[in-house]
């Protein structure tokens, strides 16, 4: 898999990367493209109390498993299969299912700390930051939370002030400069995402 791509898809939470994640799968196409959540590797929490599972920071880099996704990206690179962990929002917990993740032309990456990580940030021949004003953020996450997640408004509004804007400010914010460019997250149309995939697929 020589001409293998790993593409990172970066931005705060609700910010409109795993849309563009999506969109640039379904330009590339399914036989060209895997995308692989920054999510599924929540690191296992199994061991904890609900109660103690839901005080955890999830928006720290403290919270993945980073070192198992180089060792994933690395084998997709070299032409090798993974099996990845899935994660279960509910229950602040990995599933006990996975999903088979074969290699592809273009491995896009999406998450909030893609950027974060030294290691994982030099498997990346491009990166793509989806800025997007925190107001419609938090519009975004709140729907997203209260329809997919069985979250309260209450719960969060509270995580947002507590752990998910600061943890922005902090960490996912500063990779701004780090990314190969910067799109907004506000909207794009299909022939923003095919300049994006021919930018993509032209990098070494």
């Amino acid at each position: 898999m020589t001409s293998h791509k790993i593409i990172a898809v970066v931005g705060g939470t609700a910010s409109g990367k795993t849309t563009l994640a999506s969109d640039l799968l379904r330009i590339g196409g399914g036989e060209r493209v895997e995308v692989i959540p920054l999510d599924a590797y929540y690191r296992c929490n199994a061991h904890l109390s609900p109660e103690d599972r839901a005080k955890v920071n999830y928006d720290h880099p403290a919270a993945f498993e980073a070192e198992l996704l180089i060792q994933h990206l690395e084998s997709l690179r070299a032409g090798q299969g993974i099996d990845m962990p899935t994660y279960d929002f509910a229950t602040h917990s990995r599933s006990s299912k996975t999903k088979q993740v074969h290699p592809r032309q273009v491995t896009v990456v999406e998450g909030i700390l893609t950027l974060c990580f030294p290691e994982l940030r030099g498997l990346f021949s491009y990166s793509i930051f989806v800025d997007t004003p925190d107001e419609l953020r938090f519009s975004r996450r709140m729907a997203r939370d209260v329809r997919e997640r069985g979250r309260t408004q209450e719960s969060v509004v509270t995580q947002w002030n507590e752990t998910v804007h600061p943890m922005h400010e902090e960490f996912c914010a500063p990779t701004r400069s780090l990314a190969s460019e910067v799109m907004s997250g506000v909207s794009w149309n299909d022939d923003d995402v095919r300049a994006l995939w021919e930018r993509v697929i032209r990098t070494a």
